[in-house]
């Protein structure tokens, strides 16, 4: 069973790392999909975990000693957002994070981590033998401040909510721009305007 990575990187629709597609371990479906919220025109977010090479993940196998002189970039994730696969009319927004990443955010509870783990098993699009162990431990990310992080978490989405709220309230009563501005003022009027203007700067 291949990845959806691999089939878009298959299709040419992606560029990810050359080694990526073959290391994928964990893919699911987030977002209004896996909460069965989605409608047709809604794009599906990938998110999962692959195995970088290993003196990415060792980087002393390179000879690079961690905090010591020159430190290569180390591969912590991999987005690509829009792409259209226009033969299964769906759009996908991707996120695949570095094993060692995804490990320290869960461990951190973020709470867009720790979803991935609790996910339905619908919306499983691949899973590893080795993912499938970090899916069978998942409760053991969970501690304490989780109830921190998700807490903080909803807040910050309820206050986005609130904002978005009130910008479409004020979008309605405010004019989208200078044409509409102007097409509701008296020609007469705004002559009079210019010249109590030009009167100002005069004197």
């Amino acid at each position: 069973m291949s990845s959806r990575v691999q089939l878009m990187k298959q299709k040419g629709l992606i560029s990810p790392p050359k080694w990526l597609p073959q290391n994928i371990h964990y893919e699911v479906m987030t977002g209004s999909v896996s909460y069965a919220c989605s409608s047709d025109t809604s794009d599906m977010d990938v998110v999962g975990f692959c195995m970088p090479p290993k003196d990415d993940i060792f980087p002393h196998l390179r000879g690079e000693i961690p905090g010591f002189g020159f430190q290569h970039k180390r591969f912590e994730v991999w987005q690509e957002h829009h792409i259209m696969d226009k033969e299964a009319r769906q759009e996908y927004d991707f996120s695949i994070y570095s094993i060692v990443k995804f490990f320290q955010l869960a461990m951190e509870n973020n709470p867009n981590m720790v979803d991935i783990l609790f996910t339905p098993q619908r919306c499983v699009l691949y899973c590893s033998a080795v993912a499938q162990i970090v899916r069978d431990n998942r409760k053991l990310f969970l501690t304490k401040n989780s109830y921190h992080k998700f807490r903080g978490y909803a807040y910050a989405s309820l206050s986005k909510l609130g904002n978005r709220a009130t910008a479409m309230e004020t979008e309605k009563k405010t004019p989208k721009n200078i044409k509409d501005i102007l097409s509701k003022i008296n020609p007469s009027d705004l002559q009079f305007l210019i010249e109590e203007k030009n009167k100002r700067n005069l004197t």
